[in-house]
């Protein structure tokens, strides 16, 4: 899986269409490997849910390299169902809910962070929104600091609605994770105990 994360990110930035915001959108990706990598020895998460994970990094290399308005499948989506807007933004905001649903669930369940289950799958979309909702900041502060430089990154392609519904789709990211993936996660979970 390593070698699929450099093979992706090396072809990310080799000609990106804008480089800064290949960084920007690159970044998370590169954090987060370097906190896999330092936390492996300590606490060693499922392949089920590093998979996952590559695939949200893969994801976001895609965005970076083309930038989320312009990816050419998604051009042709647009183009194919007259759609007013390259909508690749909402898959990433989908992955943004759902992985965060399974990394923040096998965190909780093998450290036993909640004891009472009823809460249990609230509170982790609970977090993934706020996860959410914390980029989104993210996303406004850079195109407030940058003004054109960062309006590629911010990405709203002249949608009013953007960030609302990118906190739309990663919450329904996350129920969908938590319904499809639990008791798959579980039987891999199982595994390790």
């Amino acid at each position: 899986m390593l070698t699929i994360f450099v093979i992706t990110l090396l072809w990310s930035v080799t000609n990106p269409k804008e480089n800064f915001t290949c960084l920007l959108e690159i970044i998370p990706a590169i954090i987060g490997l370097l906190i896999l990598i330092g936390t492996f020895k300590k606490f060693r998460f499922t392949n089920f849910t590093y998979f996952f994970i590559l695939i949200h990094c893969i994801i976001l290399f895609v965005g970076g390299h083309y930038t989320y308005a312009e990816v050419p499948l998604f051009e042709y989506v647009k183009e194919t169902f007259h759609q007013s807007r390259n909508n690749y933004d909402k898959v990433g905001h989908f992955a943004q809910g759902l992985i965060p649903a399974l990394i923040i669930r096998e965190l909780f369940i093998r450290k036993m962070v909640i004891r009472n289950k009823s809460f249990f799958n609230f509170i982790i979309v609970c977090i993934c929104l706020a996860i959410s909702a914390a980029y989104e900041w993210i996303e406004w502060v850079v195109s407030l600091v940058t003004g054109d430089s960062g309006d590629s990154f911010l990405g709203t392609q002249g949608y009013v609605w953007d960030t609302q519904s990118d906190m739309l789709f990663a919450t329904i990211g996350a129920i969908i994770g938590l319904v499809l993936f639990s008791k798959i996660q579980d039987r891999q979970l199982e595994n390790i105990k």
